[in-house]
């Protein structure tokens, strides 16, 4: 695995036919040293941006889908862990666990800190975020309502899809996100309704725990969310970021 910096994207912001990658000599975390030719983007598989050595997951952080899902907005930022074996990249595969009959979509908004951390105030939160990536917090819903807690329910492998890159350049204060499954529109919401922003949610989260470079925090979904079924196709979009792909297959067939 290497990193390098995308340039020269096409009009909708994806990867077209000019787009070139450009080399990085070593990680993200700093300067960014560029390091031998551009190469052209379609030559490249593009995998998750990052592996993290922690995924903090925000819980209804959207009113509609605290509302869907029958529970209060909560006082405080209601967070939880993933962990770093869950992350794929685009185009790779969520795998239905056999221990569900019921696996959901959660298309969010993610977090990639930059820097080592710890009780970062408010006003400083800017200078320890990389960026933004687009995430999908796969969750068995079922297992979730059964275990009276979250661990298991979120933490399959491949529960945790990332990419298609990190922007590092973006205001996050109303941004559209939404996701697809095939041709259907499951999710439609917009960073403007989050309850806790990025400033509120790097600031709590920080106060509570160290955050390393690399680290992710998906911010929370918007209503929406859905079961996914073998041989779908999910696309979660956000707003000057891109699209994020994935295809569903079933463990038990495989």
């Amino acid at each position: 695995m290497s990193f390098g910096v995308i340039d020269q994207l096409d009009d909708q912001g994806e990867i077209g036919s000019d787009t070139i990658i450009l080399p990085l000599n070593g990680h993200p975390y700093g300067e960014l040293e560029p390091q031998g030719q551009a190469i052209a983007a379609a030559e490249v598989k593009l995998l998750a941006p990052v592996l993290p050595s922690k995924i903090i997951g925000i819980g209804k952080n959207y009113a509609d889908h605290a509302a869907e899902m029958g529970g209060d907005v909560p006082a405080e930022p209601l967070f939880f862990l993933k962990p770093n074996t869950s992350v794929i990249g685009p185009g790779e595969a969520i795998v239905l666990p056999p221990q569900s009959e019921l696996v959901h979509h959660e298309a969010e908004l993610a977090i990639v800190i930059g820097r080592f951390c710890k009780d970062v105030p408010r006003e400083r939160v800017p200078e320890v975020i990389l960026g933004y990536t687009c995430a999908n917090d796969v969750t068995a819903r079922d297992l979730q309502k059964r275990d009276g807690q979250w661990t298991r329910a979120k933490g399959f492998d491949t529960f945790c899809p990332l990419g298609p890159w990190i922007e590092t350049d973006l205001d996050t204060s109303d941004l559209a996100i939404t996701a697809h499954v095939g041709p259907e529109l499951r999710q439609s919401g917009t960073t403007q309704d989050l309850i806790f922003n990025v400033t509120e949610i790097v600031h709590y989260v920080s106060s509570n725990m160290t955050l390393l470079p690399g680290d992710v925090i998906l911010t929370g979904t918007p209503a929406g969310v859905g079961p996914l079924v073998p041989g779908d196709e999910v696309e979660v979009e956000i707003e000057g970021i891109g699209t994020l792909i994935n295809f569903v297959h079933s463990e038990r067939t495989s």
